[in-house]
């Protein structure tokens, strides 16, 4: 019989290598469960850009600014990374925006049991669909479809716990931090999670 794990993975739902990292280890966690074990996620709120605006603005203009047109048009074209893993990027329909209330309503969903569920929605909302996640009609659209009821309220607890995650002084997210365990972060790999789960 696999034990029960507790994993504390600290995403933000603006970054791609988040994305890509906590879809590969909920195939693990999939696998692991399947073989009769018990995962326990806990969602670490990070703002990679706390100073983001929340009414949003198209990823490839930031892109643009930050790195130069040129980049920005090879970055928003490239269709391969996340193909691997079943994942369907576009990058020029993306909405650069503030993550905040993003981690809030995904702090009342883990409440209710459904964290992990509403952590890949907001991924994919983000990602995939082009939707300001900063945006509070779009929150409580994404929210009722995962079947979390969602609030207002919250900020102040989610201030305090950014502020403890950055204490932490972790590597850059995603991080994967395993109760008794390891640390997997940078590139996450499905088998690697599933072994450090069985560890």
């Amino acid at each position: 019989m696999r034990p029960t794990r507790r994993v504390d993975t600290v995403l933000d739902y603006a970054c791609v290598h988040c994305y890509i990292g906590f879809t590969r280890y909920l195939k693990a966690v999939r696998r692991y469960r399947t073989g009769g074990g018990t995962v326990e996620t806990v969602l670490l709120p990070v703002q990679l850009r706390p100073q983001a605006s929340p009414a949003g603005e198209p990823l490839i203009e930031l892109w643009a600014r930050e790195r130069g047109a040129p980049v920005a048009a090879r970055l928003a074209a490239d269709t391969s990374l996340g193909a691997d893993d079943g994942l369907e990027l576009d990058f020029r329909r993306a909405v650069f925006t503030n993550t905040f209330d993003a981690h809030r309503v995904a702090a009342q969903a883990s409440a209710q049991g459904k964290g992990e569920e509403m952590a890949e929605r907001l991924f994919r909302a983000y990602f995939t669909d082009g939707l300001n996640i900063a945006d509070p009609t779009v929150l409580a659209r994404l929210a009722a479809e995962t079947g979390v009821t969602a609030t207002g309220d919250g900020a102040e607890a989610l201030r305090a716990e950014l502020t403890r995650v950055r204490a932490l002084d972790l590597p850059t997210p995603p991080v994967l931090l395993f109760a008794g365990g390891p640390v997997v972060s940078g590139e996450v790999r499905e088998d690697d999670v599933l072994a450090a789960l069985d560890g």
